[in-house]
């Protein structure tokens, strides 16, 4: 168990009371399985109206979703656009690569942001039946830099992909996050993709993710899909109540709100310390700061934070809805005392 409040992701943190209150609740009686139960019935209905979305489903994981997701825009020799530290890229051991057997075509992004400039520069080749043709451009929101794309920003990718004929695809592993930094609606985000994940598991959840797909005849094969790609689950009910428990009274807005701000506050502290760069904007639960090497090894005896670029001694400090003002003020008293030292 780690003694100390982690910053190395806000997967590390336990679930929601009001998750787990929801769980009990779904517990009680018999339901029908494999999302035919009321609960998933209530869950999608409540998603699909927040999203403006045609359909909504439940998955176990965020690679799981970003794979049923990406399944249903992809034939088998077409390509992905994608930044080189997508999570799809980065993250998931190739799945899409070996599940979807789909190529990934990667841009380079210093802070996780295509654009449509960045898009273009990757369709070469269409038509030609020698190479893989560029189908879906996939962006992250949150991005894996912790950056949002603003709301200008997704019109430009959504009218540029349909200008393309290209698909557009949102991981939302951190939407939420997204949501609470920009003060928009789920719906203003997702109406610019064509299908968008929504993460619970990173927001309080246990083991709960959403594919939303926002046009019917892009929903045709999802529950096969979902099927054959090893993402239903017979007591489907549980994943979906997890969602009830976080849109219930906005609990969802307030835990990426607090968390958002809770790294806010770290950054504040922490940024004119010396030594301490802080290297990317911080839109969201998340603080890249690059630190002396030092200084790293001797936080890491008492504190959990990855490093994400070790050639340039970049880590990467997460905060979660459970994350406290004095976890933060102990955090960065520490971060405080080594720079001091090194």
């Amino acid at each position: 168990m780690i003694k100390r409040k982690s910053f190395g992701s806000d997967n590390h943190a336990g679930a929601h009371p009001a998750v787990f209150r929801m769980l009990a609740d779904a517990n009680a009686g018999d339901e029908l399985p494999y999302g035919a139960d009321t609960w998933s019935e209530r869950a999608a209905t409540e998603l699909r109206a927040r999203f403006g979305a045609s359909r909504a489903f439940f998955v176990f994981n965020g690679t799981g979703a970003n794979v049923v997701g990406l399944s249903l825009l992809l034939r088998p020799f077409d390509a992905v656009i994608c930044a080189q530290s997508a999570h799809i890229n980065m993250d998931e051991c190739g799945a899409c690569e070996r599940i979807l057997g789909v190529k990934l075509l990667t841009v380079d992004v210093p802070d996780g942001k295509l654009t449509p400039e960045l898009i273009a520069g990757r369709l070469g080749g269409r038509g030609d039946e020698h190479r893989v043709q560029p189908r879906v451009v996939a962006i992250s929101q949150v991005t894996e830099l912790g950056t949002c794309y603003t709301l200008d920003e997704l019109a430009r990718l959504g009218e540029f992909c349909r200008s393309q004929d290209l698909y557009l695809f949102i991981d939302g592993a951190r939407l939420a996050n997204a949501v609470a930094h920009l003060g928009c609606e789920l719906a203003d985000l997702a109406t610019h993709a064509d299908v968008l994940t929504f993460g619970g598991t990173k927001n309080g959840a246990v083991g709960a993710e959403a594919v939303l797909v926002m046009r019917d005849e892009l929903a045709t094969d999802v529950l096969f899909q979902r099927k054959q790609l090893l993402q239903l689950g017979s007591k489907l009910r549980f994943v979906a109540a997890q969602f009830l428990g976080l849109l219930g009274d906005g609990i969802w807005l307030a835990n990426a709100r607090h968390a958002n701000a809770m790294a806010q506050r770290l950054a504040d502290r922490v940024g004119s310390l010396p030594g301490v760069d802080i290297r990317q904007p911080v839109q969201s639960n998340a603080v890249f700061v690059s630190l002396d090497p030092g200084q790293i090894e001797s936080l890491q005896q008492d504190w959990t934070f990855g490093v994400w670029d070790p050639a340039e001694h970049v880590v990467r400090l997460m905060a979660a809805f459970d994350t406290t003002e004095e976890d933060v003020d102990d955090f960065a008293a520490a971060i405080a005392a080594t720079a001091v030292r090194s």
